[in-house]
């Protein structure tokens, strides 16, 4: 009989075990108890105690042989009680309890005094000021990493002589030797061969350039992944598997910790400047998240409470979306649909005014220098029409098609690599990829760039200006009406441009495969959005030729004519875009409405929609799983998805444990178990907690009580009372249980016990248990038959039974 370690719920509790919480022990309590061999990670995620617990005992009676000998020890209440372990759930319901039981407190004090007026008022506003802190932290960060990255990328190119805080851009700002045709080139940049041998003609310089490029990459990705595996090994990945695991009641400690946010800021920018593909729109939400976290412990009402800190997480998520695309409305729906578990309208309202607020602050750093929040902000002036669906269309297909090929594949590789000697080596794999791109990347300019730089690229609707090899059209017209130009045929750059595109669209492809989930912060937003754009300009670019050259067709006759605008390639790079994130993390609303935020326009929802729709229909059919889901499941994380149904004919006492021919369920007696006794069974067991019940004959169910609050009570008994003895009788119920004269004190704990766990019958379907689970955080329900307990079902079994079902390895239920 195996009770998942993480999987004890208190469905409620009498009142006077409230109070018992509303002291100053709280999860920060734990942090000194080491539970994981990442040390360094784990330490000062939260303060310290805010006070120890006060020296005197509380007696219910005087010393042995007295006529009274009850001791109630949890009149007192006991730093760690009503907390939890690492790498356990959270119990939903009781926490939901103990905010209203303070709120409630709160109010009734109002009441009194105009001093608890004031602080009923503040607490109110706590959480607004809250959010503004979060906001204005997260929108910092993002600006810095933006402005840090953007200077790292080009410093593997040169530097800039008049300074060398200044990128490329910034350094040749003011020059007045630009030009449109050879904007990059200025004196006052200077390369790495004109640096080191003083030109910058010929092969040999060439060679420096390129070894210089591959040099910094190299350096760049050793320092973020030693950073990572030395300090904060929680600082690798996306962090979105995990954030949506720990949003659903799930226990990581340290992950969003102040060394995770200060390791995770430093290498992030490491790693998007070495020039892998990855991008930081992903880790910005864990940063983000981080913030949050740390911030809850300036305010009890969020550092004491863990579903309130959740809620909080999610207004977090929110704000690093925001800063991540400059789309506060899309980062609000995509923490509703994508990452959190538990969003109530006052959460929706808070993620609203803290992605403003960071959104805002990046806005007042203006970390790209052209007054917008995202490198490729672009705005179209072409309306699309209606044949092109058939193109967005397939676009929709290529994404989902790509998606379910990229989930698959990287999968694998994850699983190969967990599994296999390849994990033990995280660095050298580091190098080995950073050093395969960078040698590829450098000959072709549009893998040279940044990520972010070619979508911007790739996203940019031509102009006269524009001296980009996508923009070398021949111009055979006389004047242009307005911003538009007509369709025009490609010239020698375009063609050129198309083959660079198809050999970086297939670099892409593979490399991202193995680069997402190495030990580095690895964003995958701008990966996939790039595959997609890439495709997307491709197929424009086609587009716009055959509409040039065949306009007398039916299908260009009635809205292309000759010398008019008709297709504009950098909408198809966006709508690739869309497609190709929406297959890999098959999001939809928020998708669509992060694209038209970066775009400006409203006009282009149904194209977007469409492709993102396809792409998810098509992605699903091939795999039902999105990458994050996917990597929740190759970890173990126990995450109940909401989203999915369960639709097997199976009862609860077909998954409850104890079954048949197992060892009967651990229990503790209300009034007849010694301290003894019941130490006995926690040393021999691992359980996370013990039903309670009238007597072992007759196994009619009492409560249940946790297997930390046993603990923690009965050492700080031993501790705090001498006569609290191993031969003491513990009792759960109301009095002491009648005793023979001269035998010891009497410990009683009725403080600590669940009087009111969730309880379903024997022959209750598991689809209806399953809900319960979802819709009510559940970490276990007891399962009795006409009142006698015949066992108890955990989240880990609910888990294991639904990997059963689904033909799957059930063992893998467990955090790896």
């Amino acid at each position: 009989m195996a009770m998942w370690q993480g999987a004890m719920d208190n469905r409620g509790f009498q009142q006077g075990s409230f109070n018992s919480f509303q002291s100053s022990s709280s999860d920060e309590d734990l942090m000194d108890i080491p539970e994981s061999a990442m040390d360094f990670s784990m330490r000062d995620d939260v303060p310290p105690l805010d006070g120890e617990i006060e020296e005197e005992r509380s007696y219910n009676g005087g010393g042995i042989g007295s006529s009274n000998r009850m001791m109630d020890f949890l009149e007192e209440p006991i730093p760690g009680v009503g907390t939890y372990d690492d790498f356990n759930t959270i119990d939903w319901v009781r926490e939901k309890s103990r905010d209203r039981d303070r709120h409630r407190e709160i109010t009734n004090k109002s009441k009194e005094s105009t001093w608890a007026l004031i602080h009923s008022v503040s607490d109110a506003f706590s959480g607004w000021l809250l959010m503004l802190l979060i906001g204005l932290l997260s929108g910092s960060l993002a600006g810095l990493i933006d402005i840090s990255a953007h200077w790292m990328t080009d410093l593997k190119e040169g530097i800039c002589t008049e300074g060398l805080w200044f990128n490329h851009e910034h350094c040749c700002w003011d020059s007045k030797y630009v030009t449109f045709e050879d904007k990059d080139k200025c004196p006052k940049w200077s390369s790495w061969s004109q640096l080191l041998i003083s030109t910058d003609e010929g092969a040999f310089a060439y060679i420096v350039n390129y070894f210089m490029y591959v040099l910094w990459a190299l350096l760049f990705a050793f320092l973020a992944v030693s950073l990572v595996k030395v300090f904060a090994p929680y600082a690798c990945g996306s962090g979105i598997p995990e954030i949506k695991t720990i949003l659903s009641g799930f226990i990581i400690r340290g992950y969003l910790g102040k060394w995770t946010l200060i390791i995770k800021t430093i290498t992030l920018v490491l790693a998007v400047s070495s020039g892998l593909s990855l991008g930081k729109e992903g880790p910005l939400v864990h940063v983000a998240c981080c913030c949050g976290n740390i911030l809850c412990h300036c305010f009890n009402k969020y550092r004491k409470n863990e579903a309130k800190r959740r809620e909080v997480l999610s207004a977090a998520a929110a704000a690093g979306v925001s800063v991540a695309f400059g789309a506060p409305i899309g980062g609000v729906l995509f923490s509703l649909e994508e990452v959190s578990y538990y969003f109530p309208l006052k959460t929706l309202w808070r993620s609203f005014f803290a992605a403003l607020v960071a959104a805002f602050t990046l806005r007042s750093i203006n970390p790209f220098g052209n007054s917008r929040l995202v490198l490729f902000y672009v705005e179209f002036h072409t309306p699309w029409h209606l044949f092109e669906l058939v193109p967005f269309i397939l676009l929709g297909i290529f994404g989902g098609l790509w998606g379910a090929l990229f989930i698959r594949t990287n999968i694998a590789w994850c699983r190969k690599r967990k599994t296999t000697q390849l994990g033990k080596y995280p660095v050298i794999e580091v190098l080995v990829v950073t050093a395969i791109t960078a040698i590829l990347a450098f000959p072709n300019e549009y893998t040279r760039m940044s990520t972010s730089e070619l979508i911007s690229e790739l996203f940019n609707d031509c102009g006269l200006l524009d001296s980009s090899k996508l923009c070398d059209y021949e111009n055979r017209f006389n004047t242009s009406k307005g911003d538009e130009l007509p369709d025009r045929p490609a010239g020698a750059g375009v063609y050129s441009a198309m083959w660079q595109l198809a050999l970086t669209l297939i670099m892409k492809i593979v490399i991202t495969i193995f680069t997402f989930g190495m030990k580095i912060p690895s964003g995958l937003f701008i990966p996939s959005m790039a595959v997609g754009a890439i495709a997307g300009r491709l197929l424009g670019v086609g587009m716009e030729q055959l509409a040039y050259y065949h306009h007398d067709w039916g299908i260009f006759n009635s809205w292309c004519s000759q010398g008019a605008d008709c297709i504009t390639p950098g909408l198809y790079a966006m709508v690739g875009a869309a497609a190709c994130l929406g297959g890999v993390t098959r999001m939809t609303v928020s998708l669509v409405v992060i694209m038209f935020e970066l775009t400006g326009g409203l006009e282009y929802i149904v194209p977007l929609m469409a492709a993102a729709m396809t792409s998810k229909w098509v992605a699903d059919a091939l795999g039902r799983e999105g990458i994050y889901d996917a990597h929740i499941r190759l970890n173990g994380y126990p995450f109940l998805e909401a989203k999915e149904e369960f639709a097997h004919k199976t009862l609860a006492m077909d998954v409850m444990k104890p079954r048949r021919n197992d060892p009967l369920l651990t229990v503790l007696t209300q009034d007849s178990m010694t301290v003894e006794d019941v130490e006995t069974i926690i040393s021999e067991t691992t359980y996370s907690g013990f039903p309670v019940v009238v007597s072992r004959e007759s196994q009619r169910l009492v409560g249940f009580v946790l297997r930390r609050d046993l603990i923690i009570s009965i050492e700080n008994a031993r501790k705090k009372q001498d006569g609290v003895v191993s031969t003491s009788i513990i009792y759960f119920t109301e009095h002491s249980p009648p005793m023979p004269p001269y035998t010891p004190h009497t410990l009683k704990l009725r403080n600590i016990l669940d009087l009111s766990p969730f309880t379903v019958t024997d022959l209750t379907p598991m689809e209806i248990v399953v809900d319960i689970f979802r819709k009510l955080g559940l970490r276990q329900c007891l399962v009795t038959h006409n009142g006698r307990l015949l066992g108890i079902i955990t989240k880990k079994d609910v888990l294991k039974h639904i990997a059963q079902m689904a033909n799957q390895d059930p063992d893998s239920i467990l955090f790896n």
